[in-house]
């Protein structure tokens, strides 16, 4: 299933990203944020699982917010995955 968030509280304007029936997600792509930075977090999250990605990044801050990239991603994922009945 392919996925679009709207991340919230943060610089990028979307998130995409695909999951499948296994709960691994691959494809990352954020629009717009720190673009190497947003690279990186989603190379490194390429394959995980949903529950994986969101036990290394929830609760991730950024300055003075109470969320960051990497948090809405945890976010994301795991809304993706309850969508899939996991």
């Amino acid at each position: 299933m392919h996925y679009k968030y709207r991340p919230v509280g943060v610089c990028p304007f979307n998130l995409e990203f695909d999951i499948d029936d296994t709960s691994h997600v691959t494809n990352i792509r954020f629009d717009g944020g720190c673009n190497g930075n947003l690279k990186a977090v989603s190379k490194l999250c390429e394959g995980m699982t949903a529950a994986e990605i969101a036990g290394k990044l929830s609760g991730n801050t950024c300055g003075f917010k109470d969320t960051s990239c990497a948090d809405q991603l945890a976010r994301a994922v795991l809304m993706a995955d309850s969508e899939l009945g996991k």
